[in-house]
């Protein structure tokens, strides 16, 4: 992959590689490349995929920090 992007697998999307941008402190979700048919990914699904890359990468605590999060916790 280019520089600070990573290809990550998941068990649930087996068909799917997700490709993840990094961004400062932590990685996102940058897009999604299917071998089969494509299907919809919940968001809550790509939190969770975010959230164990960054887990994985050493980079959870940028992941939680980010501006984003911070929002979505004062909304709830």
């Amino acid at each position: 992959m280019r520089r600070n992007q990573v290809k990550g697998l998941f068990d649930c999307f087996p068909e799917a590689i997700i490709i993840f941008k990094r961004i400062k402190n932590y990685y996102f979700i940058h897009s999604a490349e299917w071998t089969g048919r494509p299907q919809l990914i919940a968001k809550r699904q790509l939190e969770e995929m975010e959230y164990l890359l960054n887990k994985e990468m050493g980079f959870l605590c940028g992941y939680l920090q980010r501006k984003s999060a911070g929002d979505k916790e004062s909304k709830t």
